[in-house]
């Protein structure tokens, strides 16, 4: 039975002026949750070294650790597009460089491959585009390298915005992320351009938003002030945890002997069955 086809570039681009929503996602099961919940767009950041591995920042991870979450995110998933971020060290070197690393994250599963940078890596998203694989740009704040020169601030050099909108424009990305510059700048930014622009802490005139998976359901402690909790699962699973762990010390988790008596199908029904045919 053949796959879902799944949402292409050239669909995203045709969104042009519509509001649409995208999510981080790093394993199978929540992005299994964002499809569920009506994600056509899901985004394997390499926002995943602080908010799964532990890292203190973005520039420790690898092109494996991309291509193993990536793949675990387009396993979980049927229809979406599952962008992924190239990371820091994957792209700078050359060309060669860059479309090498491209190629290694759509085989283990990317729909697109998004790098930081304006005007000075246009030659490598014309690069990677050219090999056939769709690019997102991503202009404004950038993470991998703000710690290493200006810091994490608002960008507001309007001048340099625009002309890093049109750089990656005309080299062929097929969208934008505009992270953390002024309201005004991104209106103007996305007025301008004829390829949909993606907002993170860059206000409502951009087509689509986007917010790291941890920051909406309440799972990371430090959420940027741009960022809405829409629960509290940290919360809730510590609250959870707490109780399992209760139970067994109190000696009321088994319940009791019966269950040691259940059937294999029951206490482990995808394993018992065996692999479907």
């Amino acid at each position: 039975m053949a796959l879902p086809r799944r949402l292409t570039s050239n669909a995203i681009r045709t969104r042009k002026g519509a509001r649409f929503p995208v999510v981080t996602a790093y394993d199978a099961p929540f992005g299994r949750c964002a499809e569920a919940a009506g994600f056509d767009v899901v985004l394997v950041g390499d926002s995943l070294g602080m908010v799964v591995l532990g890292y203190e920042s973005t520039n420790q991870v690898t092109l494996d650790d991309m291509c193993r979450h990536a793949g675990a995110v387009a396993r979980g998933t049927e229809r979406a597009h599952v962008m992924v971020d190239m990371p820091f060290g994957s792209y700078e070197a050359s060309d060669e460089h860059a479309i090498t690393s491209a190629v290694a994250l759509v085989r283990s599963g990317a729909s697109s491959v998004k790098l930081e940078g304006g005007t000075s890596v246009a030659p490598r998203i014309a690069a990677i585009a050219r090999a056939g694989i769709p690019v997102v740009a991503h202009i404004g704040l950038l993470p991998q390298t703000a710690a290493l020169a200006s810091g994490f601030r608002r960008q507001t050099d309007r001048r340099a915005l625009l002309a890093d909108a049109r750089a990656v424009q005309d080299a062929g990305a097929f969208s934008v992320v505009l992270e953390m510059v002024d309201p005004e700048g991104a209106a103007e930014t996305t007025a301008m351009l004829s390829i949909p622009t993606i907002g993170i802490g860059a206000g409502i005139a951009c087509d689509g938003q986007v917010l790291v998976m941890h920051d909406v359901l309440g799972l990371y402690p430090h959420v940027p002030s741009f960022a809405k909790r829409y629960a509290e699962l940290a919360t809730d699973a510590t609250t959870a945890l707490r109780a399992f762990a209760e139970d067994v010390r109190a000696g009321t988790f088994p319940i009791g002997p019966e269950s040691a008596r259940e059937p294999a199908s029951a206490l482990y029904p995808t394993i018992a069955r065996g692999p479907e045919v």
